[in-house]
């Protein structure tokens, strides 16, 4: 008798730990097809993909972002979202994309980092007052937390996601 209610237990707490692992998601959007998913960032290495056309969500480097799903991807994140706020013609949002790409790759499923093109998303870059690009903020919660103005190092990005 006391294996089976050993058994008994076992899957009550599977499904509490996999409630409390469930609260680790993001919505980003595909970048092929551009629909939302829900990635569940404990399953990362499972290698998500999109619901709508299948192919690979990559959360290992920046994802693009843009006014109309803003909002969403950043108030749903149960992890730290750092925003590059850029423009295509900036030299220093250039030298700084190396960067970020490493940066996302090391905390893939701690943090989120996306990327805001100011010139095609006047709408949030307003919103934030962006007055100088680079600009990076880092959310939390759907807040901003912390923010950094021109050209930034890893030490300096690292600082705004653990902030």
């Amino acid at each position: 008798m006391g294996a089976r209610m050993e058994a008994c237990q076992t899957p009550a707490r599977l499904y509490m730990a996999n409630t409390t692992e469930a609260a680790r998601t993001v919505i980003v959007q595909c970048p092929f097809c551009s629909a939302p998913n829900r990635v569940d960032l404990n399953r990362l290495a499972a290698g998500p993909k999109c619901a709508k056309c299948g192919k690979p969500i990559r959360l290992d480097r920046p994802q693009k972002v843009t006014d109309k799903e803003f909002e969403r991807t950043i108030s749903n994140a149960s992890v730290p979202v750092l925003v590059d706020f850029y423009a295509d013609w900036c030299g220093p949002c250039k030298m700084m994309a190396p960067t970020l790409d490493e940066l996302a790759h090391k905390h893939a499923g701690g943090a989120l980092v996306l990327k805001l093109d100011t010139e095609a998303n006047p709408l949030t870059a307003s919103r934030f007052g962006i007055r100088g690009i680079p600009t990076v903020i880092a959310f939390q919660g759907g807040k901003e937390r912390s923010r950094h103005v021109g050209l930034a190092d890893m030490k300096t990005l690292e600082g705004l996601v653990s902030s």
